[in-house]
């Protein structure tokens, strides 16, 4: 806008000898007046735009009068009008829209010298295009400042979406390393225990139950290539079973794997969200995983509880060693990712244990 300002007021300068048809021109004290009047509005007014208010009144103050000089001694010419204009517009840019408009107003009493009536006549014209000017520029400087709030929105809103973006990928990192870690840890402690037991028992002879364990081992391995098929390509299905006889088979696993474990439901078995249910069967994961090979237990429980009519509560006892007095719980990995997982349901995590009398882990879940 200052450049379109900047051609308008040398085309007004230019005109400025033509004059009027009903006045006497003085050319040259019109010349100086409007060189000195178009070189403050050219060079002056970017310098004062960018310093503060009291600047900006005293460049009005000046060109004002200036103004009415030129309008004065030009004879009322048109360049004067348009150089009056540009006045008008540069008041809009630098100070509020009232005070613009209030310039708008002072203008057209440079027709006061008139007769009333041609002065009237004139001094409406001049203050319509002094207000249309006013309008206009207040609408092109509201039209520039939208554009500069509509790129820093876009911008802000681009930033926002890098930061979801690698919000949702810090968040499914997260959610693949739970689940590499809850279901392949599970399954590969499960082989372990099963390969252990099977070498002791190869030492003895009894071949039979070695390649039983040995079976046993080979489906935990199958599991466990399934369960990292599942998490590389994300493919989280809803499981089909009941939540109940999943946790019995967990049960049936740790037990063969050396720890008896028992399963019990308390309540009424009932119907819960995907999440829900898979959250339950991780803690239950990784509970009978830290009995098998931190705990040595001789017994483990898990404890499904439906008592509460809108919770979920999962219990992993077992009789081992518990946790040592200066061993805080809940430092693991396994732990740290089941509080995450649990938290993102609104439910809680809680470990239990005196060292030498066991542990408990409990989970309880809106379900």
């Amino acid at each position: 806008m200052n450049r379109a300002l900047a051609v308008l007021t040398l085309v007004a300068y230019v005109t400025l000898p033509l004059g009027s048809a009903d006045y006497e021109t003085l050319v040259l004290p019109t010349l100086v007046v409007g060189l000195v009047y178009a070189a403050i509005a050219i060079v002056g007014f970017p310098w004062v735009q960018k310093r503060g208010r009291a600047l900006a009144i005293a460049y009005v103050c000046v060109q004002l009068p200036l103004g009415f000089t030129l309008f004065s001694l030009s004879g009322a010419a048109v360049g004067a009008i348009l150089l009056l204009v540009v006045l008008v517009c540069h008041t809009v840019l630098l100070l509020p829209l009232p005070v613009a408009f209030g310039v708008a107003v002072l203008i057209p009493l440079i027709h006061l010298p008139m007769s009333p009536l041609d002065g009237l006549r004139e001094g409406l014209g001049t203050l319509a295009v002094m207000v249309f000017a006013a309008v206009v520029a207040e609408l092109v400087v509201r039209e520039k400042r939208a554009r500069a709030e509509l790129a820093e929105a876009h911008e802000r809103l681009r930033d926002y979406a890098a930061q979801a973006e690698q919000l949702a990928t810090t968040q499914e990192r997260n959610r693949l390393a739970r689940d590499i870690h809850d279901g392949l840890g599970h399954h590969l402690t499960v082989v372990q225990m099963m390969l252990q037991a099977a070498r002791a028992v190869i030492g003895t002879g009894d071949t039979e139950r070695a390649d039983g364990m040995l079976a046993k081992a080979q489906d935990q391995s199958r599991e466990a290539l399934a369960e990292v098929r599942r998490s590389v390509s994300a493919l989280r299905e809803p499981r089909s079973e009941p939540l109940a006889d999943v946790l019995r088979a967990l049960a049936d696993e740790a037990s063969a794997a050396g720890v008896p474990t028992g399963f019990e439901v308390k309540g009424t078995a009932r119907g819960t969200r995907a999440e829900v249910e898979e959250s339950l069967f991780r803690a239950a994961q990784e509970g009978l995983t830290n009995v098998r090979k931190h705990a040595r237990a001789k017994a483990a429980t898990v404890v499904l509880d439906y008592a509460v009519t809108d919770r979920v509560r999962l219990e992993v006892r077992d009789d081992g060693l518990g946790l040592a007095a200066d061993s805080p719980p809940g430092k693991g990995f396994g732990l740290v990712g089941l509080r995450e997982r649990v938290a993102g349901l609104g439910g809680q995590v809680c470990v239990d244990s005196d060292e030498g009398n066991g542990l408990t882990l409990s989970v309880e879940v809106p379900g």
